[in-house]
């Protein structure tokens, strides 16, 4: 595994980074969220810009898709970029219409990221995975301050679409958890960024609080924990979504992803706890994503699962 971008990978962040500063943003998500919590203007533009796509490309993969949906959520971006360029495009070759939104049988009843404006659904359950195209009487909206547009499924709900090929259910799970990973690096990244110069200019005795060594100690460890999140997830992408590479990635973002928002939250002071301070826009995206797959606990029992073949194959 290569630690630094080819050229055609920074071209890529580049242009991504471009489109992003143009086109997102956390004033963006909050006005996006007043006006029906979907950005539509900037799905389409990463359509246009071949993004959703990359994983399909010649020369390119899931890492070039991971690094993208990394920026989308660094940049607050409010469309399910990872769930349609990460986990769709890694599940099949079809181009699948977005937005898009996943599943599981167990989370009919229960809030899901985008389920409201997904075009595509895409559902596990024990006969497997299905595209399914979602209909109105089967998706309820659900009011959410998580930072995303959230929806359930109806009870009763049956899913009928095109059904994927065999062990398409394990493959779904790695790329989801590898979504989760990457999302929750994007989205501590940017928290902890917001915090850090929010402490270069609130003062306290006299001095700037980042000034303090005991604050620096603090932010230095979220800082690891960040890059962390970051390397795993990069890894489990390189190695197109291996199954414990991904869920060793989750695990670790999952947990990191509790303690960055805790300790942006205290450093902040009671600025941190205010719809005016930009901070929430990405903790609560953090609160939403640990709940994912049945949230650490979940993925920890997968990761065992996995590292000790506890299922009792081989």
């Amino acid at each position: 595994m290569n630690f630094e971008p080819s050229d055609d990978q920074r071209a890529i962040l580049d242009a991504v980074e471009a489109l992003l500063t143009r086109h997102a943003g956390p004033k963006r998500a909050a006005l996006v969220r007043q006006h029906g919590g979907y950005d539509e203007a900037l799905h389409q533009a990463l359509a246009e810009g071949g993004f959703t796509t990359i994983a399909r490309q010649e020369g390119m993969g899931l890492l070039e898709a991971a690094l993208i949906a990394e920026r989308v959520s660094r940049h607050a971006g409010v469309v399910p970029f990872a769930a349609q360029a990460l986990v769709a495009a890694g599940l099949t070759s079809e181009e699948i219409t977005g937005p898009v939104a996943l599943a599981f049988d167990w989370d009919v009843g229960e809030p899901v990221r985008f389920l409201a404006q997904a075009r595509t659904l895409v559902f596990g359950d024990d006969d497997g995975v299905k595209l399914v195209t979602p209909e109105p009487i089967d998706v309820e909206p659900v009011a959410s301050d998580f930072g995303y547009p959230m929806g359930r499924l109806r009870a009763g709900f049956t899913a009928r679409g095109r059904p994927l090929g065999g062990g398409a259910q394990a493959r779904l799970s790695s790329l989801w958890n590898l979504a989760i990973a990457v999302e929750a690096t994007g989205a501590m990244d940017a928290a902890l960024q917001v915090t850090v110069d929010y402490l270069k200019v609130r003062k306290q005795f006299g001095r700037t609080i980042g000034s303090f060594q005991a604050v620096q100690h603090r932010l230095a460890g979220c800082k690891v924990l960040v890059e962390g999140s970051r390397w795993l997830a990069y890894e489990a992408a390189y190695k197109n979504a291996d199954p414990e590479a991904s869920a060793t990635a989750a695990t670790y973002a999952s947990a990191a992803a509790a303690q960055v928002a805790r300790e942006t939250h205290q450093l902040s002071g009671a600025i941190g706890f205010t719809r005016e301070y930009d901070l929430h826009v990405w903790t609560l995206r953090l609160q939403a994503l640990t709940l994912e797959l049945g949230g650490i606990s979940g993925h920890r029992r997968v990761l065992a699962a996995l590292r000790w073949n506890l299922d009792g194959e081989g």
